[in-house]
């Protein structure tokens, strides 16, 4: 285990009725607001009247920037950060996902920087200041709520990168599981699917003494996948949405992970995919990282085999490791295909024929992945094998 400092400046609010907590966390900060949202689900939830009526109530003058993509996009956040300079804008609201809560990190990072925020996301220049803050979550799925990092595409080029800095934790996040209800099923398996993937991805890793933070993770996936179904039987149930929402802000608020760095390679071999076809992440993911963990399992069996053995139930008896190990990806690939998460490309209809374009943009900052490093031929191999 590494040495480490955490710090999470986030204030988490859960729970039913929280979103009254506006009302006084807001007003530290500045009345004129950039609220930020999606596609309109939070108007016809009747969400949005709740926000607008609360910030009615502390005198906020409210600006709006709705719209934001599934894949966030850096042309949206422009608009969002020209909003803030023209206006003054003192604290941005992001109601939505974590599409909505990237955007926003973008555009409060962004309005405190002179140059093009793509600058920042390509980390050409760093964030140092940010205008502040706030989440009201809708979507339990990338953690965004509770961390500071955040991902964009550029749909002009075709790129989509991770981003982030220490300017850029939310001052406080609202969860309350009742605005969850009206997720759609096929975006509920996504989020699960990412939040999985997190912890997958802290997982695979090459550090030692980390018994204590490998119990945490696979607590933490056995809890997704036993609730899992019975949530996609009840869609409003407030206990099973409760379980989901709090297990994916902590899959990525640093608390699983202190002491040790995981891998992270699948993410960006996602965000290449996704950057070029626009797929959903949580798809892509369910796609991507079976095949991934069978390139890398050769690089250290055992950890597979823990993860099938404690995690799957695997019998390993008479097993090598990597027999155990393989057993346990099967697993893996056979529960996201049991509540509905695609298992190859071609369910997007991706064939082959952007493939080298595909492994351009995974390769563009260079070889990848911690646990094992990806080159070229890795990527094409990973890619080849998942359509």
């Amino acid at each position: 285990m590494q040495n480490f400092i955490f710090h999470n400046p986030t204030k988490l609010i859960f729970g039913k009725g929280q979103l009254a907590q506006l009302k006084t966390e807001i007003p530290q900060y500045g009345k004129k607001v950039l609220l930020v949202y999606g596609g309109g689900s939070i108007k016809r939830t009747g969400l949005y009247d709740q926000v607008i009526d609360a910030l009615a109530e502390i005198g906020a003058e409210v600006f709006e920037l709705s719209g934001v993509e599934p894949n966030p996009r850096v042309s949206t956040a422009r608009k969002g950060i020209e909003i803030c300079k023209k206006e003054g804008i003192q604290f941005i609201l992001a109601v939505g996902g974590g599409s909505t809560i990237d955007c926003s990190k973008l555009i409060a990072a962004g309005a405190k920087y002179d140059g093009d925020a793509w600058d920042l996301v390509t980390k050409k220049a760093f964030a140092t200041e940010a205008l502040p803050f706030g989440t009201v979550l809708t979507l339990a799925a990338t953690g965004s709520e509770m961390n500071s990092g955040s991902v964009i595409t550029n749909w002009e080029t075709n790129e989509k990168y991770g981003w982030g800095s220490t300017v850029t934790f939310p001052k406080f996040s609202i969860l309350d599981p009742v605005h969850t209800f009206s997720v759609p099923r096929n975006q509920t398996i996504y989020g699960m699917v990412d939040m999985m993937a997190h912890v997958l991805e802290h997982y695979f890793h090459l550090e030692e003494n980390t018994d204590f933070q490998d119990r945490m993770c696979e607590s933490l996936l056995i809890t997704v996948m036993e609730t899992a179904p019975k949530l996609l039987n009840d869609l409003e149930n407030y206990t099973h949405r409760a379980t989901i929402l709090y297990a994916g802000t902590m899959a990525l608020n640093g608390i699983l992970n202190m002491g040790y760095q995981g891998d992270w390679a699948t993410h960006n071999l996602e965000h290449a995919v996704s950057a070029v076809y626009d797929i959903p992440h949580g798809g892509g993911l369910a796609i991507l990282f079976p095949h991934w963990m069978e390139h890398t399992l050769n690089v250290k069996p055992e950890r597979f085999a823990q993860l099938a053995v404690r995690v799957f139930g695997v019998n390993s008896e008479g097993k090598t490791a990597e027999e155990t190990g393989l057993e346990g990806i099967r697993k893996l690939r056979e529960f996201w295909s049991s509540i509905g998460a695609p298992a190859r490309l071609a369910d997007y209809e991706i064939d082959d024929s952007k493939l080298e374009v595909m492994a351009d943009r995974a390769m563009a900052n260079g070889e990848f992945g911690r646990f094992k490093t990806l080159n070229r031929d890795d990527v094409v191999a990973i890619y080849r094998s998942s359509l």
